[in-house]
Order: C-alpha cells, then sequence, then structure tokens
C-alpha cells in the first residue's frame, strides 16, 4: 500500500496518529513510505472480521447442539456438559491468558516497528504453552478415573474425559498463534481457523457419535468430544499453514538492516522490553499469570456449578439421569442459545486487546474512550434484539431447534437478563488490555462466590430446583458485569452515556409488544417456523428503524460495515 501523505493514511487507520507517533508505523527513510504490514486491519473492521466468524461458528454450532440431542439424547448431552467443565479447567492452566499476554506485546513491538521482537514472543510463548500442555495431558490421563467416580456424580463420564486429553496441547500451539496474529491486528486467520475447526467438528462430532452409539451412551459422549479434538487439530494446521506462508511472503530473505537497530533499541529499556527471551518469558508471565487466575476463578467456577448443581438436585430429591438431562439440558440448550449474539461481544473482547494497548502504549486516552464506547454501544444495541426474541418467542424457538418446548421456560426466565452477558466480555478485556486483570480477577470471583452459594442454597430445595441454578447464573451476570463497569469507569474516568440504556430499553419494549402480536394474531401460514421467522423479521425491522429514528444506529456507523459502508 501506498501512501502520499499522512492524510491518506490517516484516513485508513483505526487512529488519529500525532507527527510523532505517524512515522513510526513505515519504513524510515522513504517520502512516498509503504506500511509494513500491509494486512494490518482497524479495530472496526478487525472486529467485522471476527464478527462474521463468530456468527458463522454459532449458527453452524447449532447444528450438532440440534441434532446431538437427538441422537444421544439429553442424557447423553449432560455426560458430554460433565466432562467439559474439567477441560476448560485444564485449557484455562494451559493457555490462560497466555494468548492476552502474546497480542498485548506483539501489537506494542509492531508499533515499535520490531518484528523480530514479535517473533521471538511467539517462540517464546510455544515453548511455555507446549510444555504446559504436555505435562497436563499425563495428569489428566493419570487422574481421569479419580475424577469421573471420586468427584463427578456419574462415573459413565470417563469415556468422555479420556477423549478430551489429546486436545489440550493442540489447543495450546492454537491459542498462541491466535494471539500472535491478533496482536498483528491481522484476524483474517482467526477467523478462518475458527470456521473451518467448526465445520471440522460438526462432521465428526456427529459421525463419532453415532457410530459409537450402539456401545451406550457413554461411549456415544465420548464419540462427541473425540469429534471435538479432530477440530482442534483442523484449527491448528490452518494457524500454521498461514503463519508459515505469511513469513515466507513478509520475509522472503532476512533483513539484517532491519533487525539490528531494534537489538540495539530495546537493550537501555530494561526487563520490560528485553530481547532476550529469558526478558521476553519474565514480561509474559507478568500479564498472562494474573490473567490466567482471572480466568482459573471463571473455570472452577463451571466446573464448581456443574458438580453442586448435580448434587444439588440430588439433595432435592431428583433422580441421578434426570438431574444430569436438566442439566445437560441447561448448558447443552439453553446457555448456547442464549450466547449466541455473543459472537459480537467475543470478536468485540478479542480486537479491543491490541487496539487498547496500542493506544495506552501511545498515552492517546481520547482513543481509548471512544474505543470503549464503540464497544459497549455495539455489544448493548445489537444484543438488544436477540434477547428480545428469545424472551417472547422461547417456545416455539425450543420447539423449531430441539423438537419440543420443555426447555423454554429456562430460555424465557434467563433472557432479559443477557444483555449483561453480552455488555460483559469487552469490559473484562478493557481492564486486562490496561493492565488491571487483578481487578477484573476480584470482579469474577464474587460473583463465582455468590453464585455457588446461591445454587447450594436454591438448587437443593424441592420447589426450585434447577430454577435455583438458573437463578445464581443469572445474579452472577448481573454482579460481575457491574463491578467490572464500575472498576472501568474508576480506572479511566469513563462517562456512562445513559440516554443509550433508556433509548435501547424502549426499543426492546416496544419491539417485544410488535414481536408478540404479530406472532399471535397476524398468521401467513400453518407452518411454525415461517410464523416464527416472520415475526422475528419483522421485529429486527422494526427495531432497526426505531434505533435509526433514536440515533442508537446513525448512517456513519452503517458507512463501516463492509459492502454496505462502500454502497452508502
Amino acid at each position: 500500500m501506498l501512501c502520499e501523505d499522512a492524510s491518506h493514511v490517516r484516513s485508513h487507520t483505526a487512529y488519529p496518529f500525532s507527527r510523532t507517533t505517524f512515522g513510526d508505523i513505515f519504513y524510515p527513510g522513504k517520502k512516498e513510505c509503504r506500511l509494513r504490514k500491509p494486512k494490518r486491519q482497524s479495530f472496526i473492521y478487525g472486529t467485522l472480521i471476527l464478527l462474521a466468524a463468530g456468527i458463522v461458528n454459532r449458527m453452524l454450532g447449532f447444528i450438532p447442539r440440534i441434532i446431538l440431542p437427538r441422537v444421544i439424547g439429553a442424557e447423553g448431552v449432560g455426560l458430554y456438559q460433565l466432562g467439559y467443565p474439567f477441560f476448560l479447567v485444564l485449557v484455562t492452566v494451559i493457555t490462560g491468558g497466555i494468548p492476552l499476554a502474546v497480542a498485548k506485546m506483539v501489537a506494542e513491538a509492531e508499533s515499535r516497528n520490531q518484528p523480530e521482537r514479535s517473533r521471538r514472543i511467539l517462540r517464546t510463548a510455544l515453548a511455555l504453552s507446549v510444555t504446559l500442555g504436555i505435562l497436563f495431558t499425563g495428569i489428566a490421563l493419570a487422574g481421569a478415573s479419580w475424577v469421573s467416580t471420586s468427584i463427578l456424580t456419574d462415573s459413565r463420564v470417563y469415556n468422555t474425559f479420556i477423549a478430551m486429553t489429546p486436545m489440550l496441547t493442540i489447543v495450546a500451539v492454537s491459542a498462541v498463534y491466535r494471539g500472535y496474529f491478533q496482536g498483528l491486528q491481522n484476524m483474517i486467520p482467526s477467523a478462518l481457523s475458527s470456521v473451518l475447526e467448526t465445520v471440522t467438528r460438526i462432521i465428526f462430532m456427529l459421525w463419532f457419535s453415532w457410530q459409537l452409539l450402539p456401545k451406550g451412551i457413554a461411549f456415544a459422549a465420548a464419540g462427541a468430544m473425540l469429534g471435538v479434538t479432530v477440530g482442534e487439530i483442523t484449527g491448528m494446521l490452518v494457524l500454521l499453514i498461514k503463519y508459515h506462508f505469511g513469513e515466507k511472503k513478509d520475509n522472503p530473505q532476512p533483513d539484517q538492516q532491519n533487525s539490528a537497530p531494534v537489538e540495539t533499541a530495546e537493550q537501555p529499556t530494561g526487563g520490560g522490553n528485553a530481547v532476550h527471551s529469558g526478558g521476553i518469558l519474565r514480561r509474559l508471565l507478568g500479564i498472562s499469570v494474573p490473567v490466567t487466575a482471572g480466568r482459573l476463578v471463571g473455570s472452577f467456577s463451571y466446573l464448581l456449578e456443574s458438580i453442586i448443581t448435580a448434587r444439588s438436585l440430588a439433595v432435592a430429591g431428583i433422580a441421578t439421569s434426570l438431574a444430569t438431562a436438566q442439566y445437560g439440558s441447561l448448558q447443552g440448550m439453553v446457555i448456547p442459545l442464549l450466547l449466541l449474539p455473543g459472537a459480537l461481544t467475543s470478536a468485540l473482547a478479542v480486537s479491543l486487546v491490541p487496539s487498547l494497548s496500542e493506544a495506552s502504549a501511545r498515552q492517546d486516552l481520547r482513543a481509548i474512550h471512544k474505543r470503549i464506547h464503540q464497544a459497549l454501544r455495539l455489544a448493548m444495541v445489537t444484543g438488544a434484539p436477540f434477547a428480545v426474541i428469545m424472551y417472547v418467542l422461547a417456545s416455539p424457538l425450543c420447539s423449531l431447534l430441539y423438537g419440543n418446548a420443555d426447555t423454554a421456560p429456562m430460555l424465557r426466565m434467563m433472557a432479559p437478563f443477557a444483555l449483561f452477558l453480552y455488555v460483559q466480555a469487552p469490559l473484562q478485556a478493557v481492564l486486562q488490555a490496561m493492565e488491571r486483570p487483578g481487578t477484573a480477577l476480584f470482579n469474577t470471583l464474587v460473583g463465582a462466590i455468590v453464585k455457588i452459594l446461591l445454587i447450594l442454597l436454591l438448587a437443593s430445595r424441592p420447589e426450585y430446583g434447577i430454577n435455583g441454578a438458573l437463578i445464581a447464573i443469572i445474579v452472577n451476570s448481573i454482579l460481575v458485569t457491574l463491578l467490572h463497569g464500575f472498576s472501568v469507569v474508576r480506572l479511566i474516568s469513563l462517562r456512562v452515556k445513559l440516554s443509550d440504556l433508556l433509548k435501547t430499553g424502549a426499543a426492546m419494549l416496544i419491539m417485544g409488544a410488535g414481536v408478540k402480536y404479530v406472532h399471535t394474531h397476524i398468521s401467513i401460514a400453518e407452518a411454525q417456523w415461517v410464523q416464527f421467522l416472520f415475526a422475528s423479521a419483522l421485529g429486527m425491522a422494526f427495531y432497526l428503524g426505531l434505533s435509526l429514528l433514536t440515533g442508537l444506529f446513525t448512517r456513519r456507523d452503517l458507512e463501516k460495515i463492509p459492502l454496505i459502508g462502500r454502497w452508502l
């Protein structure tokens, strides 16, 4: 990409660079200059790439969630879900904050035009992650029998636990490469690998579970987990191929002239920017350990939630098979459906870390505020209509997806509070990008303790049962989100735009009334899915019109969307 003057490049970047910072991203000594990393994307564009991949993944992800319960039943899904929290805990220990630390450190190195340091960061992170992956794979294999018989309430989880262990090292490698590409602000490799991983996972998950079903539900659930392993291998191979060909394309020959000044420039800065792998490792651990601790709280909370929920339901007098089925319906059907609009918030959270890290390195508070306001408004405004549809049309939605409406009351109960979940991820990303992982850890820990206590108190009572777990999850999402928001406001003196909250709430109420009326009183076909899509489409159009009318969406926002923006 060639540039003739500063204004041309400024219009294609995510930040208003100053004169002193502007030259750092160019090759030195050229008036008409070429960007060193032509694939670097703006915050909005990178977010949209990840959003597109996230939407595709979540839509595809509902294929096994719809078919798998029909193949292995709710009880089989429950066995799969009971083993999954242990996998998340182990993955969190192995990777944890390493991808985020890699993204942050690479973004800082690239902002200073230090590509060799970026590669050193990648190599150091890979060595650390692979070592941890191999270590915990051995631990998982050795402890599988004890976990399935002594900790969990259903010993049939053993096969699922064994099937998941090969994934640990694979996920560790993939996570580091994703962090590296995100630090370069090139979201395409992460998006491509995640989509191909999802497609492969769906195919093999359903095929393995179907093939192993004659051996019993336990083997069928293990087959589903084995299909996830095949998908992770595919995702890792895509990232390795993209890195290999990207390196050959960007660096056909070793650039000795550029590497020497970088080495010299970094020496005086001390331990934080040391060239040696030891210095990089210390910085990597300094960023990742607090983040890992925060995520471990969430993972252990999820693990304890699965254990305590099952035991509490047993105390309430619910049979083991029914309790497993209820938990499988909650975690395998309701929660994924509720988190479907979270594709945008996940994309925003990933894009925010390198974007805010770069702005923080420049001490550009204005850019930081701008990015945070963009992320929060997008998360809230885009998630709101989906929350309305999941509340108003819970019964037909669950009937269409899962073949029965038994899960509809759980979905309807949680849907009004989904906005707290959608906003929580960007807020936590802000705290991590601004090097406040300890604050995020404390907030998450408080929410986890409250959730576990409420599950123990409510789910063990027959009059509440599984609804007690639902109440606990709702309270947890509200509490953690509010604590994160309060922390961000105090940290950077961020002004909360109450007008956006009021406008979004009003638009949701009006849209909900409209969707309910259309679905109930305006019949266009006997087919349930046609009526559902008709009411949902009209509701979405109505919400979009209200958002444009009240200023929640503007023409300028639409112009930032590829294709649509070009047409406008």
